[in-house]
């Protein structure tokens, strides 16, 4: 009767652990999910010059960066605050069509925190001007995502939109 009462308990502990396990992993996936949303939004808020919209994904105190290099070689690293990105995109020229396509997505959460990583190229009028890659950090604020920094590189050499355009 000992061994029954052990081995009934062990199954118990084991099917509440592969529930557990189970369950993590969905969480993860709806945050993997929602986070996903959150940059998707974003991209469709820049490509339709939606500042309001754009505003709905950032968080009040968003940090946003650009790195690049120059044409003497000086890697430049500038910081400007969200009024200014939210300003340019409201401002965007109806005439211009803006078009960032997002090559891959690699998102990582833990918690009330995520990391995407982005590498993209851009378009102006169909026109290609420079690929790079994107790096948002994102804070789970209330129930919802939020972006909290963003920083973009840009380059235009080494750009597989170049390389087969030759």
């Amino acid at each position: 009767m000992i061994r029954f009462i052990l081995l009934l308990c062990s199954v118990m502990f084991s099917v509440t652990l592969v529930a557990q396990k189970n369950t993590q992993a969905y969480d993860i996936k709806t945050s993997e999910f929602k986070v996903k949303k959150v940059i998707e939004t974003f991209f469709e808020a820049l490509h339709k010059g939606d500042s309001t919209l754009m505003k709905s994904t950032l968080h009040k105190e968003v940090k946003i960066q650009t790195t690049s290099t120059d044409k003497k070689g000086l890697r430049i690293l500038k910081t400007e605050p969200a009024a200014t990105l939210l300003s340019s995109v409201a401002n965007k020229k109806p005439e211009n069509i803006y078009f960032e396509k997002l090559l891959s997505y690699n998102i990582k959460v833990d918690g009330n925190l995520a990391s995407v990583w982005t590498p993209y190229e851009f378009y102006v009028n169909g026109n290609f001007s420079h690929c790079g890659a994107n790096s948002f950090q994102l804070f789970y604020n209330n129930n919802e995502w939020e972006i909290i920094f963003l920083v973009d590189m840009r380059r235009r050499d080494s750009c597989n939109a170049l390389k087969e355009k030759n």
